[in-house]
């Protein structure tokens, strides 16, 4: 009995119920400062999940990596304000078909970015390659991210000021890679 309970339960599954592989996924960012000096960041700790055709993606803020222990905690505070708005969440809607067969599509998707309760529509050209239980999501270029329109500004200028810069680009490239399980 206990058998046939089991298998139900895994017949009930969605076929393309994936869970995000946070130790062989990556969120990177570049900022630019002082005109032309670029600084590749990324974030340690990433979740998600894609259950019936729409992708989670949840950034936790705090786990910002400079590779600067006093920038990591700046930014924390002063950009991202993670005691207040601790993840940013990313959502989009995939086609069920690039998740049902082993295969390299390349594909333009729409999503939203909300940060700081500010919710922002972004396009990204992506590759998913699906390949037995593993299905990889990559950009296959910088997706550029407004602090402005997600409501950083204010941050930027801070982290401006305390560093002594002339300037922060308000223009932000992101890439990714991500790894998902069935």
């Amino acid at each position: 009995m206990r058998l046939l309970i089991c298998l139900l339960a895994c017949l009930a599954q969605p076929a393309w119920s994936w869970t995000l592989d946070n130790d062989h996924s990556r969120l990177a960012f570049v900022s630019i400062k002082a005109g032309d000096i670029g600084e590749v960041h990324h974030f340690r700790q990433l979740s998600g999940s894609i259950e019936d055709g729409k992708a989670t993606l949840t950034i936790e803020l705090a786990s910002i990596d400079t590779l600067i222990p006093i920038r990591d905690e700046r930014m924390q505070t002063m950009l991202f304000e993670t005691g207040l708005f601790p993840r940013a969440t990313v959502t989009v809607n995939l086609d069920p078909e690039v998740l049902e067969s082993e295969s390299v599509q390349s594909a333009t998707v729409t999503g939203e970015l909300t940060i700081r309760e500010q919710t922002l529509s972004l396009n990204a050209d992506v590759t998913a390659t699906v390949s037995g239980d593993s299905l990889l999501v990559a950009t296959n270029k910088p997706i550029l991210v407004s602090a402005r329109a997600v409501g950083l500004s204010e941050g930027v200028e801070k982290l401006r000021e305390v560093a002594g810069l002339p300037a922060i680009s308000d223009a932000v490239p992101v890439t990714f890679v991500l790894r998902f399980k069935r």
